[in-house]
């Protein structure tokens, strides 16, 4: 159940989700690298100028992914236990790649990639960043206070 979280809260979870993609899911994505599995194009920590603004890579990767964090948190906050760990790691396998797969391409006027070869690749990358970000929020443990959604409940 989605619900209005404290401004102190997002911005937290923003930063969660964004530091899940700079150590979480550029390490999933460097170790498929160098097992030479990724698709060409797909270097870890890139920093290639990314359309229209020219932001690295890294970085737009980072920026999305907080954006990401802010939206799952307001569906898992009140999540206890295994089910705070499943639903993000879950979600994050599953939301983030059908997105990347099926969104994104056609906004960019590209075609929608073979989903036999990419969507495993992302969703263990994806699955880690879910994974990464529930740790971290965790972790501080400063989301959502009393004054947010909760979290001192959903962060068991």
């Amino acid at each position: 159940m989605a619900c209005t979280c404290s401004p102190r809260s997002l911005v937290t979870a923003f930063a969660g989700g964004a530091l899940s993609v700079i150590v979480f899911h550029q390490s999933a994505v460097a170790a498929l690298y160098g097992l030479s599995v990724m698709p060409p194009g797909f270097e870890p920590w890139s920093m290639s100028p990314v359309p229209p603004l020219g932001i690295p890579a890294v970085l737009s990767k980072a920026f999305w992914g907080g954006l990401w964090a802010i939206l799952l948190w307001q569906f898992l906050h009140q999540a206890t236990g295994t089910a705070y760990w499943v639903g993000w790691t879950v979600l994050g396998a599953i939301a983030l790649p059908l997105v990347a797969i099926f969104v994104v391409p056609p906004l960019k006027g590209a075609p929608i990639p073979d989903i036999g070869e990419r969507l495993p690749l992302y969703a263990f990358i994806n699955a880690l960043w879910g994974l990464g970000t529930a740790l971290i929020l965790r972790s501080l443990r400063a989301v959502g206070n009393s004054a947010g959604c909760g979290v001192r409940q959903g962060m068991n």
